[in-house]
């Protein structure tokens, strides 16, 4: 026997089905959905097999929705406290999470209150309200963190061998030589700004007025390991060898003795023009490559940060000398605050602590 759905029947099951999505009530995602695939005349079997649901069941499901409508719909409210999760399944939801959503099996990177909620109900069989499912969340120590990229060409044994073994190489040298240890950076100041959260009324997004010019403020810099000390250049140019060689050139001319150069792998940091520009300089000046694809071993990435909120976040420039005005400021701020610099170290903190200032 064919049964047909009116097209309305249809609209109002798609309905229910995202409420039922939205309220984390995974007995009707399943119940609905199995519905929506019969009134689009799939094979049971395809149907059994995806929502792991027997013949019967679904037989019964139907002749309830042909007799009830959609009163077949609600189910009963379970009386008395939900099923608890024991400690040793807690620790084991915990790894389970941490190890990512692919690792269980779903195909997406980032977890929502949902896919752990249909994760806690595969692994343990306990089916948890969503919203409970967020405060179990955080009484885990798990937290709603927005993710990070992460270069797929990130080596990590040449990682491990900067940290455990060429950094404090490194560091030896400079106490040893007395020398300035700088890490160095570039960063571009957009004039059309950066948006950033706010308070605002509910329902309300904040709009902030930009000029739409695809023109940007650049910046070389180096902040200083021992002393958190802030040496920079801003240009209008692109950045290549020939600017970079000249912010280099301020550097040398702005601090004495030796210079230590901690840089990453960017095509003008080890053309040809700069090789010879580091053998020119060569008695003051030792250049140190990062691990490519680390940018999170570089400090300075973290002061550009600190910038970009104080300079650009939900401001309007409507031309080019007030971006600058506003990055320039931001960056004197930061050059007279040098505690807060050495605070941007992050993974390097554990050197800190016997790191003799010069």
């Amino acid at each position: 026997m064919r049964i047909t759905f009116l097209k309305e029947t249809v609209k109002q099951l798609q309905i229910r089905l995202q409420k039922a999505y939205s309220d984390g009530d995974l007995k009707n995602v399943r119940r609905i959905s199995v519905l929506l695939m019969v009134a689009e005349r799939q094979c049971i079997d395809k149907i059994m097999l995806v929502w792991k649901v027997s013949r019967q069941t679904i037989s019964n499901w139907l002749k309830a929705f042909m007799n009830e409508g959609f009163d077949s719909l609600k189910y009963e409210k379970p009386t008395g406290r939900p099923a608890r999760l024991t400690k040793t399944q807690k620790d084991k939801l915990y790894a389970l999470v941490k190890s990512g959503p692919e690792a269980c099996g779903y195909a997406t990177g980032c977890w929502t209150s949902v896919l752990i909620q249909d994760l806690i109900q595969k692994s343990f069989g306990v089916l948890y309200n969503r919203f409970y499912v967020c405060e179990l969340l955080r009484n885990l120590g798990i937290t709603r963190q927005k993710a990070r990229f992460v270069s797929d060409h990130l080596d990590e044994e040449a990682r491990k061998n900067w940290m455990e073994t060429e950094w404090p190489k490194i560091l030896e040298q400079a106490r040893t030589l007395r020398a300035s240890l700088f890490f160095g950076d570039e960063a571009s100041f957009a004039m059309w700004g950066s948006l950033s959260y706010t308070w605002a009324p509910r329902g309300e997004q904040p709009e902030i007025k930009t000029s739409g010019k695809r023109k940007g403020y650049k910046m070389f810099g180096v902040i200083e390991y021992f002393s958190g000390t802030l040496v920079y250049k801003g240009i209008e140019e692109k950045f290549n060898s020939d600017s970079y060689a000249a912010f280099l050139e301020k550097l040398l001319a702005e601090i004495s003795g030796t210079i230590f150069l901690v840089q990453d792998g960017a095509r003008y940091h080890t053309s040809k023009a700069m090789r010879e520009f580091f053998d020119k300089y060569s008695k003051r000046l030792k250049v140190f490559q990062l691990p490519s694809y680390s940018p999170d071993y570089n400090p300075i990435e973290y002061l550009w940060k600190k910038v970009k909120t104080a300079a650009t976040h939900n401001r309007y420039f409507e031309d080019f000398a007030k971006l600058t005005t506003s990055v320039e400021e931001a960056l004197a701020t930061l050059a007279n605050q040098s505690t807060e610099i050495l605070r941007l170290m992050g993974v390097y903190t554990k050197h800190l602590a016997t790191a003799t200032p010069l």
